[in-house]
C-alpha cells in the first residue's frame, strides 16, 4: 500500500455539500456559531464590567466561557473558508493545532466543571467558610490547573496521531481534524494508541464528573437537611444552571467518544461534532443568561447605560446642529 507524508497535509471533505439545503442548514449553524461567540463575549464583558459578579464562581464561568468562544473559533473558521472558497487543504501542522486546541479546551472544560462544583458545595455546604475554603489563590489555582491538564492531553494525542504514517489518500471525512477520525487513514497499526486514547477519554471524562456527582451528592444532602423553603428553592436555583450546562457537555462528550467504534459513522460524528463544538457553546451563556439572577440584573443595568448614552450622544448631536443653523441664520 502506498503510503503518505505526513507534512504533506490533508483534504477536509466538510460538513456540507452545495445544495439548496446544506446552504440553508451552512447558514444556520454560522448563526449559531455567531451568537455562541457574541453570548460568550457578552457574558464576559458582563463579568469583568459589573463589580457585584467579581466573585470566584463568576470567574470560573468566565474561563468557561472563553474556552467556548475559542472552541468556536477553531473550528468554525476552517470549516466556513472550506465551504466558500473551497479552500479544504489543511497542512499536516494546522491539522495538529486543531486537535491541540480541540482537546484543550474539551479536556479543560471537564476540569473546569469539576471546580465550578466544587464552588457550588462550599457555597452550598459551608457557606460561612466559604472565603476560606473557595479562595482566590485556590480559585486561580483550580483554572490554571484545568488549562494545563487540558493541554497536557492535547499535546500529547495531537504528537501521537501526527507520528502515524498516512495513506496516500488524505482526505478526512469531517469538518476539522479529530484524533479518532484521522486515525481511519494510518496506514499501520493503531490499535494500541486508539485503546490508550479511549483510557484518556474516559479518564478526562469519568475523574471530574465522578468529582462533580460527589459534590453534588454532598449539596442534596445539605439541601435535604435544610427546614426552610425558601432555603431550598434558593440552593437549587444557584445549582441549576451549572446541572444544565454539566448535562449538555457530558451528555455529548460521552456519546461522542464513548460509543463503541463499530456504531459510528462519519454522519454521525460530523453531527454529535457540530452539536458539541458550536450549538452546546451557544446554550451556556444562554442557561446562566436566562437563569441567574445577577447575571440577568448586570445585562439590564448594561442595557440601561447603553441606552442612556445612546440618548445622550443623540440630544448632544441635535443640539450641535441646533446650534449650527442658529449661526447660519444670524
Amino acid at each position: 500500500m502506498d503510503r503518505g507524508n505526513t507534512t504533506a497535509g490533508f483534504v477536509l471533505l466538510g460538513l456540507f455539500n452545495h445544495t439548496r439545503a446544506h446552504l440553508f442548514l451552512f447558514v444556520l449553524v454560522l448563526t449559531v456559531a455567531f451568537n455562541s461567540v457574541v453570548g460568550n463575549a457578552l457574558l464576559l464583558l458582563l463579568i469583568h464590567q459589573d463589580r457585584r459578579l467579581h466573585t470566584p464562581m463568576y470567574f470560573l464561568l468566565s474561563q468557561l466561557s472563553l474556552m467556548d468562544m475559542m472552541l468556536v473559533s477553531t473550528v468554525v473558521p476552517q470549516m466556513a473558508a472550506g465551504y466558500l472558497m473551497g479552500k479544504k487543504f489543511i497542512s499536516a501542522a494546522g491539522c495538529g493545532f486543531q486537535i491541540f486546541f480541540f482537546l484543550t479546551l474539551g479536556g479543560g472544560e471537564c476540569f473546569l466543571l469539576a471546580a465550578m462544583s466544587y464552588d457550588r458545595y462550599v457555597a452550598i455546604c459551608h457557606p460561612l467558610r466559604y472565603p476560606v475554603l473557595m479562595s482566590w489563590q485556590l480559585c486561580l489555582r483550580l483554572t490554571v490547573a484545568s488549562w494545563l491538564l487540558g493541554a497536557a492531553d492535547g499535546a500529547m494525542q495531537a504528537a501521537a496521531t501526527l507520528s502515524f504514517q498516512f495513506c496516500s489518500r488524505n482526505e478526512i471525512d469531517h469538518f476539522f481534524c479529530e484524533a479518532p477520525v484521522l486515525l481511519r487513514l494510518a496506514c499501520g497499526d493503531t490499535s494500541a494508541f486508539e485503546f490508550f486514547m479511549y483510557i484518556c477519554c474516559v479518564l478526562m471524562l469519568l475523574i471530574p464528573f465522578s468529582l462533580i456527582l460527589m459534590s453534588y451528592g454532598l449539596i442534596l444532602a445539605a439541601v435535604l437537611r435544610m427546614r426552610s423553603t425558601e432555603a431550598r428553592k434558593k440552593a437549587f436555583a444557584t445549582c441549576s444552571s451549572h446541572l444544565a450546562v454539566v448535562g449538555l457537555f457530558y451528555g455529548a462528550a460521552t456519546f461522542s467518544y464513548m460509543r463503541p467504534t463499530s456504531s459510528r459513522s462519519a454522519n454521525h460524528d460530523k453531527v454529535v461534532s457540530a452539536f458539541y463544538t458550536i450549538v452546546t457553546p451557544m446554550l451556556n451563556p444562554l442557561i446562566y443568561s436566562l437563569r441567574n439572577s445577577e447575571v440577568k440584573g448586570s445585562l439590564r443595568k448594561c442595557v440601561t447605560r447603553c441606552a442612556a448614552l445612546t440618548s445622550k450622544d443623540a440630544l448632544a448631536g441635535l443640539d450641535l446642529a441646533g446650534g449650527t443653523k442658529g449661526k447660519g441664520i444670524q
